[in-house]
């Protein structure tokens, strides 16, 4: 054996088991069993000598052994769209109490907004063997996911609807939250109101771009094509758009950013102007409060925490037919959407 084998086995060794607790607290391995998993039918001296003998040890219970006994892994999954986007943190600081407070570990992914990137990270997940999955869909057919749920696994989609299969899905009000953005920005006097939003293909984009469209509708304003831009939320091409909306002889005197992302940009390019430029955007963002910034909020925290109740309804033998949950989105104004036309 060489020096490296011997490094290597003195600074990692094997991990105590169950049999070396039982040898150093002078019980049988029964006993252990029961301290271990908080069963009853042990003296407080003996469950004390036992415990002595696990910190001493530094043993861990192998958790493994207990799912393949139990058939299940007091885990589960969450597929977000990006990690680094503020509004999945409380959503999924929500979701993770909710495990918690079951007993359960969460296990988090992104998948970059890549359809594929999804199912190859949905299905990583239902081979380690997860319980239940919250999945906030990139793509918009998740028939792949159909033999998992027959199956067993729970599965909840989050912020935009599942493609072609039923399951429970807990959503923000796009539709109504927009419609009631771009109503703020009319009753402030505005008519010439730019859209700027993410991906058609994206469910929410579409849901706040039909919202715009209600409100102008109702108040009889006919709008402009250019007046409207989807597409990536990349600042360069949402400065683009913006920009171009605030140009020419007759300008857009608003702008309702479709998400966080678009609003984050559209402040800047708005600071560059030589004239003041209402602003309402979905989603809040960091010191929006303290810029003045106008928007509809959601709540990130209650869509996770109601999507992980729903999981684990699921999980404890709810059978209902799948649910479709849609939670209020709320208008707090801050200054940007109050301006009057210039």
């Amino acid at each position: 054996m060489d020096r490296t084998t011997r490094h290597s086995e003195t600074r990692y060794g094997n991990r105590p088991t169950m049999k070396d607790v039982a040898a150093r607290a002078g019980v049988g391995l029964k006993t252990v069993s029961r301290v271990v998993n908080s069963e009853p039918g042990v003296t407080p001296d003996t469950e004390r000598r036992v415990q002595e003998a696990i910190d001493a040890l530094g043993f861990r219970r192998n958790d493994s052994a207990r799912v393949l006994r139990k058939g299940r892994t007091a885990s589960i999954g969450l597929v977000l769209e990006d990690l680094a986007d503020p509004f999945y943190g409380p959503l999924s600081r929500a979701v993770e109490e909710v495990a918690r407070a079951h007993g359960a570990l969460l296990i988090n992914g992104s998948s970059a907004e890549d359809p594929e990137r999804e199912q190859e990270l949905v299905l990583a997940l239902c081979a380690r063997r997860v319980d239940g999955l919250i999945v906030i869909p990139a793509g918009d057919d998740h028939r792949y996911l159909e033999p998992e749920i027959k199956a067993g696994i729970a599965t909840v989609f989050v912020d935009r609807p599942a493609g072609r299969v039923d399951a429970d899905m807990v959503l923000s009000d796009s539709f109504g939250g927009s419609r009631e953005g771009v109503a703020h920005l009319i009753a402030h006097g505005h008519r010439r109101i730019g859209f700027i939003g993410d991906q058609p293909r994206i469910h929410t984009a579409t849901e706040r771009l039909r919202g715009y469209h209600a409100a102008m509708t109702d108040a009889g304003i006919t709008v402009e094509g250019s007046w409207v831009s989807l597409g990536s939320t990349e600042p360069g091409r949402v400065r683009a758009a913006a920009e171009a909306m605030l140009g020419g002889p007759e300008p857009v005197t608003a702008l309702f950013a479709g998400n966080n992302r678009v609003t984050v940009t559209a402040v800047r390019v708005i600071a560059e102007q030589d004239r003041p430029v209402a602003l309402v955007g979905f989603d809040d963002i960091e010191l929006a409060d303290l810029l003045g910034i106008t928007v509809i909020s959601q709540d990130a925290a209650a869509v996770g925490r109601t999507a992980a109740e729903h999981l684990f309804r699921r999980l404890d033998g709810a059978d209902h037919a799948p649910a479709r949950v849609e939670l209020p989105t709320t208008l707090i104004p801050r200054g940007s959407g109050e301006l009057p036309p210039a």
